[in-house]
Order: structure tokens, then C-alpha cells, then sequence
């Protein structure tokens, strides 16, 4: 405290950068940071901030299974751990969502690395196999309540490695502040780009098998989630087709107080992404928009999200999409078939009174923990909301000679999505 008194470092030019995107200073060829075993491991950090592992799974039946720990520290208080699931079925329009919050949290437990961890409720083991078909797994063992237990297990294609955007330790990082040696936050998310996942449901007594493909993400947001970002947009698309096929993006947009001029020059859009053919990873997206200016209608490398028809929506207020357009574009990271990828998902999800595959209209303060609430400071009349699809369908993908045994050139590719707009200021 007494030392900022008698500073003498320069004074900061309020027109500087205060923020600083993960793909700034990285050519195509670096976005590829192949994860670490260290990348996944919790980091339970302290100060106001939230770190989470998602599995995302679309299985056998048609439904969407969502299992996800947040670990959310708020100043010098003892952090909150929560083990949340949703589980969707398009067909009868079922919805089963869990939220608990566990006690005696540990990570690593005993015997395992950090990777793994476990609560009185649950426990998720991470292992290695070195020279399998597939390199890595997590056994997920939850206890959520009377009538709902989960039994999964999601294990990661080898020929799917696990990515951030840059190579090394501070691959992934997007940094907040004007110095990016002692940032004011951060965000950063590091990808399994396809799993697939076998177990038991069981639902009030009654045990059902199930599997499907999926993905999993870790990501820690290292600082106020409000003062993070004003939106979201988030994409899962996955298909068997091909021997498997996933796209996915991850976009956040600043508040104004963030952005390459300093204050009031925000609303930056930063957006990764990834693509996986024939079962193999193929591209790493990584994108920044500036408010300032547009983005060229073609680039050696595009990862876009855009609400390409919006509509004003009477329940939350806000201006949400109709239709939604994904793009991601980028070199083949695949030696033996080299060439660039294109690919683009359009998603109708019809007007606010009338979704098409609407599983649901999150309102944000009334999900999340009390613990969180008390760090953040939304504007009065501000109502932040999820919004979350799941619909069929079709990724269009340019398909560079000899990455598809089976397919070159324009191929499209049925599938399933899950999306997710997330509006917070």
C-alpha cells in the first residue's frame, strides 16, 4: 500500500493497451500449443476468481449431458465448490439440472496428480496410457442426489491431443491491464476437441447405459466474471461421421473498460476455435475483432461467432439471435495433408416466442453461488442470461486432398450442436 506512494515507475498513458488478446503476435503456425499435463491440473487460485472443468456429451439417445466443477475463491473467503449437471432430452423435452455445492473438496487426492480430484460427492480420476488408441481419461463418479447418480467414463482419441492457442506455459492467456507482467485478470481455456464418453445414468432407481461423443474444457477466469467480459458466445458441434468430427469455438467480448486504447475503447471480441476430421485434430482459430474495425470478409485464419439476424427478445430484454453463424478457417496443422480448411455452421434457432431447441433461458443470478454474487456489481437493471440450444446440424467444411480418406473439396457433414449466447451487460 505505502510503497505506491512513493512510487517512480512511469506514469501508465491512459491510452495505452489494457488488454491483450491470446492470438496478438501469433502467425497461424503458432496457435497450435499442444496441452501439458500441467495445463489441466486445478489451480484453486485465490483472490476473485472462478476456474471450472465442463464435459460436454451428446449421447446415444439424442440427449445432451452437461457435468461441470466450479471452484470460486472470492477474496480471502474459503472458496465454494460446486458439481453442477444438466441433462436435456430434445425428443420429450425432459430437463434435469443439478446444482450442489460439495464439502471436503481436495485436489490432488492421495496417490494422483492435480489433474484429478474428489469431494464427499464426488470423485473424477485422470489417468494416462501412454501408447493407447486413446491417451487420456477421466473416470467421473457423482453422487448429486437421492435420484441422480452418474457413472462416466471420457476418454481423448490420441490423434485428438488436447490444445490451448501458443505453445508453452502461457499458451491459452488472455491478459487484462496495461502490464501483462502483473495483469489486473485473465482468462484462458484449454480444450479436449473430441472425447467419448460410456457409463450409467441412474435416475430415481433406474439405471440406463449410455455413450456418445463430446468434449471437454478446462478454464479459469482470473478476475471479477463482470468485469471479464459483456457477452459469450460459446459452440459445440460433433458428428459421427468420418470417423469423427467436431467443431468448436469459445468467444468472450470485453467490457469497455478493455481494449487496445485503453478505457472506452472495448467491446473486443476474442474467439477460438478448433476442427477435428476423421477423428484427428486439423486446425487451431484464433481471432480478435476491435470495435473500431472490420473484420476482412476472408483471412488465412477466421474464428467468427456472429448473430447474423437478432431479435428483441420481451423475457430478458435484450436483442438475441434468431440465426447464428460460425466460421473457422485456418492451415492444416497435419503434416501428411497439408492445405487450408474452411468451415461454416449456420444455426436457425427461430424467433424469441418460438425457439427452435431451446433447452433453456439461464437467468444467471438466480443459478449462481451467493458467494459470487457478492463480487459482482451489475448495473441496476441488469439481468444477465444464458441462452442454450441444441438442434441438429450441418458444418460445411473445404477439406484440403487426403485429410479425408473418403472426401475432399466442399463436404458437408450432419451433426449435432450446442450453443450458447450469454448476455451479461
Amino acid at each position: 500500500m505505502f510503497s505506491s506512494l512513493f512510487s517512480t515507475s512511469a506514469p501508465v498513458d491512459p491510452k495505452a493497451p489494457n488488454f491483450h488478446p491470446v492470438d496478438v503476435g501469433k502467425g497461424a503456425q503458432d496457435l497450435f500449443g499442444e496441452l501439458e499435463p500441467k495445463d489441466i491440473e486445478w489451480t484453486c487460485p485465490g483472490g476473485f476468481t472462478v476456474e471450472t472443468q465442463i464435459w460436454y456429451h451428446m449421447l446415444d439417445d439424442g440427449s445432451s449431458l452437461m457435468c461441470q466443477v466450479i471452484h470460486s475463491a472470492v477474496g480471502v473467503w474459503y472458496p465454494t465448490i460446486q458439481f453442477t449437471c444438466k441433462l436435456y432430452n430434445p425428443k420429450t423435452k425432459q430437463r434435469v439440472w443439478k446444482s450442489i455445492n460439495v464439502s471436503n473438496f481436495v485436489t490432488p487426492p492421495p496417490g494422483l496428480d492435480k489433474r484429478s480430484s474428489k469431494a464427499d460427492q464426488f470423485s473424477i480420476t485422470h489417468k494416462d496410457h501412454p501408447g493407447d488408441e486413446f491417451a487420456e481419461s477421466y473416470a467421473i463418479r457423482v453422487n448429486l442426489a437421492d435420484d441422480l447418480q452418474i457413472s462416466l467414463d471420457v476418454r481423448r482419441p490420441a490423434s485428438a491431443p488436447g490444445w490451448k492457442v501458443g505453445k508453452g506455459p502461457k499458451g491459452g492467456f488472455s491478459y487484462f491491464g496495461h502490464d501483462v507482467a502483473n495483469p489486473e485478470g485473465y482468462v484462458i481455456h484449454r480444450f479436449w476437441p473430441l472425447t467419448t464418453a460410456t457409463g450409467t445414468i441412474i435416475r430415481s432407481g433406474r439405471a440406463e447405459s449410455v455413450k456418445g461423443p463430446g468434449m471437454f474444457v478446462h478454464a479459469i477466469q482470473g478476475m471479477r466474471p463482470n468485469l471479464v467480459a459483456a457477452r459469450w458466445n460459446f459452440a459445440h458441434f460433433v458428428s459421427e461421421a468420418h470417423g469423427g468430427c467436431s467443431a468448436i469455438q469459445m468467444e468472450f467480448t470485453t467490457i469497455d473498460a478493455y481494449g487496445r486504447h485503453g478505457a472506452g475503447s472495448g467491446f473486443v471480441s476474442v474467439n477460438v476455435g478448433s476442427l477435428v476430421l476423421g477423428g484427428k485434430l486439423v486446425a487451431v482459430t484464433a481471432e480478435t475483432k476491435y470495435p473500431d474495425e472490420p473484420l476482412p470478409e476472408t483471412a488465412e485464419v477466421m474464428s467468427r461467432a456472429v448473430h447474423s439476424k437478432t431479435a428483441h427478445d420481451a423475457d430478458t430484454g435484450y436483442n438475441a439471435p434468431t440465426e447464428l453463424t460460425f466460421r473457422w478457417a485456418a492451415p492444416s496443422i497435419l503434416p501428411d495433408a497439408p492445405g487450408k480448411l474452411d468451415a461454416t455452421l449456420v444455426v436457425d434457432v427461430g424467433q424469441p416466442n418460438a425457439y427452435n431447441g431451446l433447452v433453456e433461458k439461464v437467468d444467471v443470478l438466480a443459478e449462481i453461488p451467493t458467494v459470487i454474487k457478492t463480487m459482482i456489481a451489475y448495473a441496476a437493471g441488469t439481468k444477465p442470461y444464458i441462452y442454450q440450444w441444441f438442434n441438429p446440424g450441418k458444418l460445411t467444411v473445404n477439406v484440403p486432398s487426403g485429410l479425408l480418406p473418403d472426401a475432399s473439396g466442399s463436404v458437408e457433414i450432419e451433426g449435432i450442436i450446442y450453443n450458447e449466447a450469454t448476455f451479461i451487460s
